[in-house]
């Protein structure tokens, strides 16, 4: 019995600490990919944990024909795909009205609203909010694709697993918001080459709520090693190195499409640690009546 099983089954018999540890093997993960679908830190925090109660709901019912990580990421997307309760899902945007806003030069008629807060500091919330809220405006199958292909580092094939695609279909739309992307960035954004400067429009971005000096959302995350989060993704392509088998034709053009791509910039956003405690999430899980109920049917 590997390790794996072995947590899986104390965990069914009601072992908070065996929980705990599937939990904590899986959440940051989810944190990731539920920040980049749904654009802010509260609605991924939610989401997370919605994700998370629904794995543990769900374990009695795990065949174990996968990894524990790949069938909670499943999970995971299946959720994130139709989560309606989030920020952009009740105010969408598009990349017309990024494009508008950042064309009309509104952010020179601002004041200084930084009331001295270290401004840099505040550029990098900016920067790090803007690029989340550009992928909301890809539609979801898009913005799975691209988040799966661009972030998460994941190969075709395992993406179009994961998404319940052909790698033909997923490929198709990971071309096609890659495109919309790199199009939207070399037109406007700084990264890519646009004229539009973080630091021009920080106070801007105070004045229109989209950050707030006393309450950073994403610089007050504790960011993880890059390999912390791809290291454990499914199908995440590895480095090469001595030793590294030759990596296929598929795998050679996922590579070259990511490198390709003025939409890589996306690829060098942090990753982050789960704000939630997950032994914690776990204790209260197995004392709750759903929990057991789930998993004595």
């Amino acid at each position: 019995m590997t390790d794996e099983n072995a947590l899986i089954d104390a965990a069914l018999a009601g072992d908070e600490k065996a929980l705990g540890k599937l939990l904590a093997g899986v959440q940051d993960r989810v944190f990731n990919l539920a920040l980049r679908m749904l654009g802010t830190v509260p609605d991924a925090e939610d989401a997370t944990q919605e994700v998370l109660v629904k794995a543990c709901t769900r374990l009695s019912g795990f065949r174990r024909e996968s990894a524990f990580s790949t069938w909670v990421f499943r999970i995971a997307l299946n959720h994130l795909a139709t989560y309606r309760k989030g920020l952009f899902a009740q105010r969408p945007v598009s990349f017309d009205v990024y494009g508008e806003d950042i064309a009309s030069g509104r952010e020179r008629d601002v004041p200084d609203l930084a009331g001295g807060a270290d401004r840099s500091l505040l550029e990098r919330e900016l920067k790090v909010s803007c690029m989340h809220g550009m992928l909301q405006c890809l539609d979801v199958e898009g913005r799975s694709a691209f988040v799966l292909g661009t972030m998460f580092k994941m190969d075709s094939r395992a993406a179009a697993d994961a998404l319940g695609i052909t790698p033909e279909a997923y490929r198709q739309r990971l071309s096609r918001a890659r495109a919309r992307m790199a199009e939207f960035l070399t037109t406007y954004c700084g990264v890519a080459g646009g004229p539009c400067r973080c630091a021009r429009r920080v106070d801007y971005a105070i004045a229109t709520h989209r950050i707030d000096p006393a309450r950073p959302g994403f610089q007050a995350l504790e960011e993880l090693a890059e390999d912390a989060v791809e290291g454990r993704a499914a199908g995440a392509q590895p480095a090469a190195g001595a030793g590294a088998r030759v990596p296929s034709a598929e795998a050679r053009t996922d590579a070259m499409e990511l490198l390709d791509d003025a939409s890589g910039a996306f690829a060098s956003l942090p990753r982050y640690r789960c704000p939630s405690d997950a032994a914690a999430f776990a204790r209260s899980l197995v004392a709750s009546d759903v929990f057991a109920q789930a998993v004595s049917e």
